[in-house]
């Protein structure tokens, strides 16, 4: 049997902790979230967590959420911010 290869969107962002920074990454298609010491360090534990919950699914014989990323779009969009707001950096 071929294996099947899926892709899924990974979203991380930096956080400071103290004087330490570390990297939250979510899996918006499946909700799943980790965090890690470094970008490669978190994109390695998400992998594991999402391969676990594939597992997971599979042996509940639940259908596998999949993410269609050639038909998203993935963006930005510049906005003005009100004159006198108060702007929280992340």
């Amino acid at each position: 049997m071929e294996k099947q290869v899926l892709n899924y969107r990974i979203i991380i962002e930096p956080e400071k902790m103290g004087k330490k920074t570390v990297y939250n990454a979510y899996c918006p298609t499946l909700g799943i979230a980790d965090y890690g010491d470094s970008i490669d360090g978190v994109l390695k534990s998400i992998k594991d967590g999402i391969e676990l919950a594939l597992e997971s699914l599979a042996e509940e014989g639940k259908e596998i959420p999949i993410d269609n990323i050639r038909e998203q779009t993935v963006t930005t969009t510049e906005v003005r911010v009100p004159e006198g707001a108060r702007i929280a950096f992340a």
